[in-house]
């Protein structure tokens, strides 16, 4: 078995060196955007690492019982921590049940290995308590984070791993391991090349759930409708569908936002930068006309505030969400 990890192979090499030196770290952190595949990389190291029939030093097998486990995140030497749910908060308990575990010798395999996935969601007490774990790791232990970046950690965090940073591929390479993976037609792979932003990761799960692009329609739908109306119809779209109540919904729908004002800006700005939407070209082109560049970039830089301020801070999503549509312009239809 490869490793499988488009766009990242430098990065398996890397590892696989690690392994076949005898020169791993304890602590590993792959950093950037969700759906880049991150957390893909990080059990195929552990897979390298614990694998019990290794075709070669640093080459996992993917079909010993070790490895289908670990592919699962089920073998009895992997822990996984992290929030209950995407957009939560990964708490101080939750690290020092992990360092209770991690003091146990492994139970059956080389290493006992502690995945921590969104680690940027873990509060300041949780990293905090994470740091003994890092400063003074137990033999036989290997500990491997996943972020969407490196600045939304503590630096004494940071300075006691091995930080790989992910980026996302080029979209051409994409859409061709699309079509041959996914055996989708040139325009769909393109397509989902494009709102994936190169990440392969975030590809696959548009492929296989169209609920994904339909949910992303949707809020492109309702941005189209709230810049033509009233400031109260505003207020009223935040209440009826209860943005309030999910930070995720809130979170989803803004990178949505975020990502749509980016293409009416690169139309309006004539950039040569490969657009996200390309479905929605007529109407990305009937916005830019309508709308200034000056205005378009306080859109954008609003919506990156509100995105930081909720990945960050214990804010009023309801409150946010309102003030961000009420300093849209108003369009006429």
């Amino acid at each position: 078995m490869e490793w499988n990890v488009y766009g990242h192979e430098w990065a398996a090499e890397m590892l696989k060196e690690h392994i076949t030196r005898s020169a791993v770290r304890h602590a590993y952190l792959f950093t950037g955007p969700p759906g880049v595949g991150r957390r893909t990389l990080a059990i195929r190291f552990a897979q390298a690492l614990n694998c019990t029939e290794p075709p070669e030093p640093g080459q996992p097998c993917g079909c010993c019982r070790t490895c289908q486990q670990i592919n699962r995140m089920q073998q009895a030497d992997l822990s996984i921590v992290q929030a209950e749910q995407e957009g939560g908060s990964l708490k101080v308990e939750q690290t020092r049940e992990l360092q209770r575990t991690l003091s146990l010798s492994p139970y059956e395999s080389r290493y006992r290995i502690a995945l921590l996935l969104r680690f940027h969601e873990a509060t300041v007490n949780a990293q905090n308590a994470f740091l003994k774990t890092l400063e003074e790791p137990a033999p036989k232990v290997m500990l491997l984070l996943t972020a969407d970046s490196s600045e939304s950690l503590l630096p004494t965090i940071i300075s006691r791993c091995e930080v790989l940073r992910l980026r996302p591929m080029q979209l051409d390479r994409l859409a061709g391991i699309l079509q041959d993976r996914q055996n989708l037609s040139p325009a769909d792979a393109r397509r989902l090349a494009h709102l994936s932003g190169g990440r392969m990761g975030y590809a696959l799960r548009m492929s296989s759930n169209p609920g994904m692009l339909k949910q992303e329609n949707d809020r492109i739908e309702d941005l189209l409708t709230l810049l033509s109306a009233a400031y109260r119809d505003r207020i009223a779209y935040v209440e009826r569908y209860r943005y309030g109540d999910s930070r995720v919904k809130a979170y989803e729908t803004l990178r949505v936002w975020l990502l749509f004002w980016r293409d009416i800006f690169l139309k309006a700005s004539g950039s040569q930068v490969p657009a996200i939407y390309l479905d929605w070209q007529d109407q990305i082109q009937s916005m830019a006309g309508k709308v200034s560049t000056t205005t378009i970039r306080a859109c954008i830089s609003d919506l990156e505030d509100a995105l930081v301020r909720l990945d960050t801070t214990n804010v009023n999503v309801r409150l946010l969400m309102e003030v961000t549509l009420l300093d849209w312009p108003k369009l006429t239809a």
